[in-house]
């Protein structure tokens, strides 16, 4: 019963509108920000997943350390130094997690606003306790450090809860290979795909995007984007690149390849060919798995 009320804690607090004109502030001023092409390094497009995760590991790792210090005498010192090094770490992870953020959708960013504001309140809560060591006032200091502990790991939980049950920052492209059928799929006579513009095809009940160039190639990707899902039929051709309508990411037709974030994965791209006047398509298979994948 007790998950059963987190969980609904947690279902109400997506759907809660209250705060969404502070996220749409917040959210302007984070896209606004003259990062260039920091932005895509913040994202993790570099790395091919989001790279926030992996910077939070030194501050929660830093003050864990120090809480295990502070558990024994005479080791405030040592402590000290540790909060202070997550302090420091707490900046790069909170700016990344803030573009990435601004990027979601919105019950996502409800989720994402408190905790932020968790994380917030640790981090001030291990800045008050790095000035009470420095006063000589260790008990006071260890006290805030236990506070800002139990702070961050309920932001933590709610960090958990984005990434695993709101799927924010997963690659949601990565189903297609494991539910499209291998061999060549047919989709369509070359007449239906008019030079320049994206259209929407289906294989397998996977929505597949198709665009025809001028030249006669014939590129095909999966449809929703990697990112969160969104329509890339409706988005924008152009320069051998299709532009995602929701948050701005963009693909190189040719093979998928994530040229600008948000998203940090590619997406699936599909090999083509006309054969009487149609369109077939088909997944690329390396040669190692091509007689499991005809096996299932």
């Amino acid at each position: 019963m007790g998950q059963n009320r987190m969980l609904r804690l947690l279902d109400g607090l997506e759907r809660q509108p209250r705060a969404d004109a502070v996220i749409d502030a917040i959210s302007r001023g984070v896209r606004a920000l003259p990062l260039g092409g920091g932005r895509d390094v913040l994202h993790g497009r570099w790395l091919g997943h989001p790279v926030h995760p992996l910077l939070v590991q030194v501050p929660i790792g830093s003050w864990l350390s120090a809480a295990v210090l502070d558990l024994g005498p005479g080791r405030s010192r040592e402590a000290g130094l540790l909060i202070g090094v997550g302090l420091a770490a707490a900046a790069p992870a909170a700016l990344a997690g803030a573009v990435d953020w601004a990027e979601l959708h919105r019950p996502q960013q409800r989720v994402g606003l408190v905790h932020a504001l968790a994380n917030t309140t640790a981090v001030g809560l291990y800045a008050a306790s790095l000035a009470c060591r420095v006063k000589g006032r260790a008990g006071a200091g260890r006290g805030l450090g236990f506070l800002g502990l139990t702070v961050a790991a309920t932001g933590g939980l709610l960090g958990g809860h984005l990434a695993y049950r709101q799927a924010s920052g997963a690659n949601h492209a990565e189903e297609v290979p494991h539910v499209v059928s291998p061999g060549w799929h047919r989709i369509g006579a070359v007449a239906e795909f008019p030079a320049g513009r994206a259209v929407r095809r289906s294989v397998d009940d996977v929505p597949v995007l198709v665009v025809r160039e001028s030249g006669g190639a014939v590129h095909a990707l999966a449809e929703r984007c990697s990112h969160l899902a969104g329509p890339l039929s409706e988005g924008t051709v152009a320069d051998g690149c299709v532009r995602c309508p929701w948050h701005g990411s963009v693909f190189r037709l040719s093979d998928g390849w994530n040229v600008r974030g948000p998203a940090t994965s590619p997406q699936p791209a599909f090999e083509t060919r006309i054969v009487d006047g149609h369109v077939e398509v088909r997944l690329p298979v390396p040669d190692g798995e091509t007689s499991s994948r005809q096996g299932r």
